[in-house]
């Protein structure tokens, strides 16, 4: 179901070899919401995002950059309700953390950036991810390339919000059978990411094992991140990864899969996990 606010009705013009004509369209929303802490307060980050699943895109973010572990760290979410009118303000989200981890949130402000791709590379970053990776390289499940074929159109089906407005992203959850699992949309690649992570982290699906992580667009380094730190063993994307993303993938153990459309794809790492015939 669409959060009523994720899209909005607008006049366009459109132009064609016989002329124009006029009429009203949709357009995907984009608005900034903004991840503040309760205690001490302050704001942790602000992303500009598609609104709809705001809760799991927090948990999803507050996990991906290492703030949070497990859910009990994460005391409460609420939106912000102004003191002066009542309102509640649906752009602003405060969030409370157990105590030992507020401690630890002083290291961690390096991660907080005000956009909506907050991984950044070097050596401190790959350090991060070497601790916190959860891809077993001992899971011998296997997937079919018949099963792969079959995820794109699968995506497709369940993209509700671009079907309306052709201006966004998608991040689906499958099983090694193709079975989709959980699907998110947003404006941005990330965002969808992080709010599929994090209706699984407050599932407590965590970590991902034996899961299918496919991102519409390509596969960045920071797709790859919070594939890695989730569990993630097989990221696939209908365009192509970066080459960041490749090397990162090499090093984690993760199945990289790229141009995934129809019965074709590219296989850049993890070849083990895929029975090609």
């Amino acid at each position: 179901m669409n959060h009523p606010a994720s899209h909005t009705r607008s006049r366009v013009t459109i132009v064609e070899e016989n002329g124009s004509r006029t009429r009203l369209d949709y357009l995907t929303t984009e608005e900034p919401l903004e991840i503040r802490l309760v205690e001490p307060k302050k704001t942790l980050a602000v992303t500009m995002r598609t609104p709809g699943a705001d809760f799991d895109l927090v948990a999803g973010f507050l996990y991906g950059e290492g703030v949070i572990e497990s859910r009990d760290q994460l005391v409460g979410m609420r939106y912000c309700v102004d003191l002066a009118d009542g309102q509640q303000r649906e752009n602003i989200i405060n969030v409370s953390l157990g105590e030992e981890t507020s401690r630890f949130l002083p290291s961690l402000e390096r991660h907080f950036f005000t956009n909506s791709a907050c991984g950044v590379c070097g050596k401190a970053s790959l350090e991060t991810i070497r601790v916190r990776n959860r891809v077993r390289r001992d899971d011998d499940r296997k997937v079919r390339a018949e099963t792969l074929y079959s995820l794109g159109d699968k995506l497709r089906s369940a993209q509700g919000l671009f079907k309306i407005t052709g201006g966004l992203h998608a991040a689906a959850l499958f099983d090694m059978d193709g079975n989709l699992l959980r699907s998110r949309e947003d404006v941005g690649r990330h965002n969808a990411l992080d709010k599929l992570i994090g209706a699984s982290f407050l599932a407590g699906e965590l970590p991902l094992e034996g899961g299918i992580v496919m991102v519409s667009g390509r596969s960045s380094f920071e797709i790859l991140q919070k594939c890695i730190v989730a569990g993630v063993p097989i990221v696939c994307s209908v365009s192509a990864p970066s080459s960041l993303a490749v090397t990162l993938a090499r090093e984690f153990g993760v199945t990289s899969i790229g141009f995934l459309r129809g019965k074709k794809f590219n296989l850049y790492s993890g070849a083990e996990r895929v029975i090609a015939s």
